[in-house]
């Protein structure tokens, strides 16, 4: 059994332990509601927009459609991965490099697939073994649709002059601060809308399909990339709150039983001298 300086040591580690997660857990909580509202308040917005786009791609002829609508052979790939700059958030970014990964030497086997980093965490890792075409990690510090939209118009520029048939976006869908769904969203060329969803649609367009479609698709594809980072930024606050919670719980469990085994030493140690006190006493009187 440890002797009690070294408990005590390690009861005082582990209160320091225990109030650097708590505290973490705190501050991650306060951003996960700021996150959490905005990524809710977008969404319908960014989902009927892509709705409306998917419904005027499919309802148009072949000949008039955007390039950004091309499905060329899949020769080239670029990835995005998207995790945070900061770690101590659980399986968060592990969850993401895995299905990068997975995207490059299973489902696009036998092509060429680069990756486009937003996070320090996907340009540290892949870029040991990967070749990352370029790291956005400082979108982060400022979380504006701006910021994320020239990250958006450099995509749509690597597509239509073609340097890559085919843009993944690989990122973490919030749903609650306990759970986090790792979603591969196909970014470019534009994902048609599926039977007869675009048909079926009232609308009655001015000017033309052909003039909306072509202002509507720079938009529409700005917000889906500002959508999946802000959603990752969502779930990463919400894994971090939830890794710092259970690190506090285990903290809390360590330390108690660390006491346990302290007390059960000092009770040792007491009953110890108190038969070496009674020993030299009988000695004394015999």
């Amino acid at each position: 059994m440890a002797n009690l300086k070294e408990i005590r040591n390690r009861i005082s580690s582990v209160s320091s332990t225990m109030q650097i997660t708590s505290a973490m857990k705190m501050v991650s909580a306060a951003k996960l509601k700021k996150a959490q509202d905005a990524i809710t308040a977008m969404r319908p917005y960014s989902d009927k927009l892509t709705e409306l786009l998917q419904g005027l791609s499919a309802s148009m002829d072949a000949d008039s459609g955007s390039t950004y609508a091309d499905n060329r052979p899949i020769n080239k790939v670029l990835v995005v991965a998207i995790t945070s700059n900061r770690g101590l958030c659980g399986a968060f970014n592990t969850n993401i490099l895995k299905q990068s990964t997975f995207l490059a030497d299973e489902t696009f086997q036998g092509k060429q697939v680069d990756f486009m980093a937003i996070g320090k965490k996907a340009n540290d890792i892949l870029g040991k073994k990967r070749t990352i075409t370029a790291n956005h990690s400082d979108v982060y510090e400022h979380l504006t649709f701006e910021n994320v939209a020239a990250i958006a118009e450099e995509l749509m520029g690597l597509f239509k002059n073609g340097s890559y048939d085919r843009i993944e976006l690989v990122y973490n869908k919030f749903k609650n601060a306990a759970t986090q769904i790792v979603t591969t969203e196909q970014f470019l060329p534009i994902v048609p809308a599926e039977g007869d969803q675009g048909s079926n649609a009232d609308y009655i367009f001015e000017p033309s399909k052909v003039d909306i479609i072509e202002q509507l698709i720079p938009k529409s594809l700005k917000t889906q990339l500002y959508k999946a980072v802000r959603d990752s930024f969502a779930s990463e606050h919400g894994a971090r709150m939830t890794a710092m919670h259970k690190a506090t719980d285990n903290a809390t469990e360590l330390r108690d039983q660390l006491k346990l085994t302290y007390n059960q030493a000092r009770q040792a140690a007491i009953t110890g001298e108190i038969l070496e006190i009674v020993g030299g006493a009988e000695a004394l009187n015999n």
